[in-house]
């Protein structure tokens, strides 16, 4: 299946705003700063698509922060930011004195892998709490990377990715703003798992109207 139907691009879009909110508290304790990110826009792409679709936004090399986890569902959820974005980004999140560079150092790094790692395990937290499915993370590990060369390493074990769970969003701090992608990408077996899932939840009525 690669299009969500109705009820299931709700539950996953509350879903995914649930992680999102708490992502954007922990980074606003975390730099003293307001941070708000945007509500998603959510869609289901075959893997073959996902270039094509990404690329007309992303261009160049890409900034990812990735997360492989294990479980009932299996697959990788990564943060996709283009050089540019993640640079602005951290930029925003440093400290005012600190010296700005025309290339990600070692502190810029290390921020967009601790801004990746809170979004990434705030939203995987969300879909095993709620849908109650095992799930276990992997240590995040940060790349940079044409996006075609990170499309083609997106395998887990034995299961071939098919499918990528998009989601679009804008993070929006101190009069500027920073667009990126969420993508949770998972084989046909673990995104029939999830849609599963999203099914039951539904349908238990536990999902806000």
């Amino acid at each position: 299946m690669t299009i969500l139907n109705e009820q299931q691009q709700d539950a996953v879009t509350e879903l995914i705003n649930i992680g999102f909110a708490r992502t954007a508290a922990s980074l606003s304790d975390l730099t003293g700063h307001r941070i708000l990110l945007n509500a998603p826009q959510v869609s289901v792409h075959p893997m073959e698509e996902l270039l094509p679709e990404l690329s007309s936004f992303i261009q160049g090399e890409v900034a990812t922060v990735s997360q492989i986890f294990n479980g009932s569902i299996a697959g990788n959820a990564l943060l996709v930011l283009n050089y540019e974005g993640a640079m602005m980004l951290t930029d925003l999140l440093l400290p005012h004195d600190y010296p700005s560079s025309h290339r990600l150092d070692a502190s810029a790094c290390e921020v967009l892998t601790e801004v990746g790692n809170i979004l990434l395990n705030a939203c995987l937290s969300v879909f095993g709490n709620l849908l109650k499915i095992y799930i276990s993370f992997s240590v995040p590990s940060l790349h940079l990377e044409a996006l075609s060369v990170l499309l083609d390493s997106l395998t887990i074990g034995d299961e071939g990715m098919k499918y990528a769970l998009v989601v679009y969003t804008k993070f929006t701090m101190r009069d500027s703003s920073v667009n990126g992608y969420l993508l949770i990408v998972l084989g046909v077996l673990s995104l029939d798992s999830f849609l599963e899932a999203i099914d039951t939840w539904s349908q238990s009525g536990e999902l806000p109207t």
